[in-house]
């Protein structure tokens, strides 16, 4: 029996805990083992006052394996038939898990393999930049649990043709459906794109309200999205290896059971606390998607890339950064917009710029206008005008000369 024990964290040995569980109790299982890296991972929490760590050693890679396959048995044992479980890996040994999670549930019941993608801040080590992780999704029985989450078209997607319905010709080709008068048919009403297997959820940042300085702690929005899918309210969740407690406190959030199981003490007491203080941080990138963050215009994006610079978003003073670096500093770049003087682009750089110490900084000037107020104002900022300009200028220069020329040879 679970009853007695649901929406509780249990320390002790995950292994042997689950054994007392009653068989097919839980609607999903997902769990974070440690990864077989081989180290001891330390880490504090936001105002140093305590330090959470864990050992990720084994003796070999083949006791690291049989770890995983015992929970994995169990696992299995303790699913409804209706029941997914979610195996959390990154690169060190997804290979070798995914082997014995086809061996345990068989390779009939494996669902996806999902692509965590997230941003990272890059590193001198020589290589690829790591910035995925893997989830193994497995079922049951061919009987599970499924809720399709839907998400917006891209901003390419032709809706005008989505909407359409279609159907297949004789030698198979897909055609636009028709009526009897040769109109178009519209199709179904449409709810968006299915949720593919690769996930964009950003990794927590330092300043996070939920970030606890457990190491390897995930974000309750990744939890929340398995959770959707799996599982119904009032549904039983399991997460053998609750570490912070992240599995639990998106149960709790989304109005599901669970049970969290941990061996380290500290681990359990950081649960509890983090299910009486319910702290979720929210994500403009997840819930908006990366395109609302992109504020540059193709025109300004054309003017980036002509100097060779990373564009900056959501910065009202600097829009991007020479991609080479002048004495050792980078150098910023400010696009005079529509709506400013050339001074205010000037001010606007300076003040982003205060105290940073650069060499250089340059203002693209996009209109022509006096310097009615530049008089006075102290900067070493570069002035370089924007080729349109110079071409406009260009112009004008040229059909003054052509006027001039005109007028003398009609003097006498």
């Amino acid at each position: 029996m679970i009853q007695n024990q649901l929406n509780s964290i249990i320390h002790g040995n995950c292994t042997e805990t689950v054994k007392g569980f009653a068989s097919k109790s839980f609607d999903l299982i997902y769990f974070d083992p440690p990864f077989f890296t081989q180290k001891s991972h330390t880490l504090a929490n936001r105002d140093n006052s305590k330090t959470y760590e864990f050992e990720d050693k084994f003796d070999s890679l083949k006791s690291y394996l049989e770890l995983i396959e015992k929970i994995l048995i169990e696992s299995k044992r303790l699913l409804k038939d209706t029941g997914s479980i979610f195996l959390h890996c990154d690169k060190i040994a997804s290979h070798n898990i995914r082997t014995v999670l086809d061996n345990v549930f068989g390779r009939d019941n494996f669902q996806s393999e999902i692509v965590w993608s997230y941003k990272r801040w890059s590193n001198a080590k020589k290589g690829l930049l790591n910035s995925h992780q893997i989830i193994f999704f497995y079922s049951r029985t061919a009987d599970f649990k499924f809720n399709t989450i839907f998400k917006e078209y891209s901003s390419t997607t032709n809706l005008d043709q989505i909407l359409q319905e279609r159907e297949r010709s004789s030698n198979g080709k897909s055609t636009y459906k028709r009526d009897e008068s040769g109109n178009i048919i519209l199709g179904k009403e449409k709810k968006g794109v299915p949720l593919s297997d690769v996930w964009d959820i950003p990794y927590l940042n330092p300043k996070a309200k939920e970030r606890t300085g457990y190491p390897t702690q995930k974000p309750v929005l990744l939890l929340n999205q398995i959770l959707k899918i799996a599982t119904d309210e009032g549904d039983v969740v399991l997460d053998p290896f609750c570490g912070s407690g992240t599995t639990c406190v998106s149960a709790k959030f989304l109005n599901r059971n669970y049970i969290g199981i941990d061996i380290s003490k500290d681990a359990v007491d950081l649960a509890k606390s983090r299910l009486d203080e319910m702290k979720i941080t929210e994500s403009n990138l997840f819930n908006k998607g990366a395109h609302d963050y992109l504020e540059k215009n193709e025109k300004e994006l054309a003017i980036l890339s002509t100097l060779n610079a990373f564009p900056v978003q959501r910065n009202s003073g600097i829009d991007g950064f020479l991609k080479e670096y002048l004495h050792s500093m980078p150098v910023p770049v400010k696009i005079q917009a529509e709506s400013e003087t050339l001074e205010d682009a000037i001010k606007k750089l300076e003040r982003a710029s205060k105290g940073k110490g650069y060499s250089m900084k340059i203002v693209i000037q996009t209109r022509e206008g006096e310097f009615s107020r530049l008089f006075g104002l102290e900067t070493d900022v570069q002035i370089i005008k924007s080729l349109d300009l110079q071409a406009t200028e260009l112009m004008k220069n040229t059909h003054a000369q052509h006027r001039i020329a005109k007028s003398e040879a009609k003097t006498p």
